[in-house]
């Protein structure tokens, strides 16, 4: 039987997540006491219909029972015929203050915090950072729309095995923030930069000519020359030590060339190796004009 954990910040995107997990065919509870998940488990494990794959939602509004979530994790993980995973969503400050004010809806901790929404947030955080890093999959939703976000979780679960390793292959600019949900990240900026070729400025690492100019230098080919000999080192240490996604992540300037470039020839050399390898490039329509 396969649980899945889905936890994080409220507002992060969790019932979008919850909804692509009963799309793919997961049997789905939103907000279950902890406490309740070994006997949920249990009774599914009974049920006549042949349940095996189980998503329930668990996070700060289930108040004081929260704690009771590592138990029940303990619990769990210590039977040997369940696989339990957790997914944590987050999104930073700024976007989940957003999300709540466009939607109307109270946080959950309004009321302890008298609508201080900043202390309410940081609060949730803090009760949430164990359970952060017991977590299997970790998704950042701030950069996400909700289609986006539907498509990373689709591409986690569906024809997922036990054993296998999810690979993300994401570009990303700096002048737009650092990737926060990346495992490992590659600073490509000491690369030649094609934003100062006047015919390709406008265009991006996802066309031939920007490539072309890009990984012409002998500094380009041996750097991805040796990213690819370390990261081919790293997947089956991460896959020994059971980890179920791993997030790989170059940066440029604008998020729009040089990024974009490693990151497509990374996902289509560990593809052509047979890893299961998803792209997403974050900052590809950002600022059209400017790199």
């Amino acid at each position: 039987m396969k649980l899945l954990i889905v936890t994080g910040m409220s507002g992060s995107g969790k019932s979008s997540i919850m909804d692509v997990m009963e799309d793919i065919g997961y049997y789905c509870i939103d907000n279950i006491p902890p406490k309740l998940i070994p006997q949920f488990v249990d009774l599914c494990r009974k049920s006549e219909t042949g349940i095996d794959k189980i998503a329930v939602a668990v996070d700060i509004r289930t108040g004081d029972m929260f704690t009771e979530i590592f138990r029940a994790w303990q619990t769990l993980k210590s039977e040997n015929d369940v696989e339990v995973k957790v997914l944590f969503a987050e999104a930073n400050d700024e976007v989940l203050i957003k999300r709540y004010k466009e939607t109307r809806r109270k946080h959950p901790l309004d009321d302890k915090f008298s609508g201080n929404m900043h202390e309410a947030i940081r609060y949730e955080r803090m009760q949430l950072s164990q359970l952060r890093e017991i977590a299997d999959y970790f998704i950042e939703t701030s950069q996400y729309s909700s289609s986006q976000l539907k498509e990373q979780v689709k591409g986690l679960f569906l024809d997922n095995s036990s054993d296998s390793l999810s690979i993300k292959i994401m570009s990303f600019g700096f002048k737009y923030g650092v990737s926060t949900e990346a495992d490992l990240v590659f600073d490509v900026r000491c690369l030649p930069n094609p934003y100062y070729i006047e015919e390709l400025r406008n265009h991006t690492g996802l066309e031939e000519c920007v490539r072309e100019y890009v990984m012409l230098s002998e500094q380009s080919q041996e750097l991805f020359a040796r990213l690819s000999e370390l990261i081919e080192f790293l997947i089956p240490l991460y896959i020994r030590e059971g980890k179920s996604q791993l997030v790989i992540a170059f940066g440029c300037t604008g998020g729009k060339h040089r990024s974009i470039t490693f990151a497509e020839l990374m996902a289509d050399y560990l593809i052509e190796n047979n890893y299961r390898v998803q792209k997403y490039h974050r900052d590809i329509t950002k600022d059209k004009k400017l790199n």
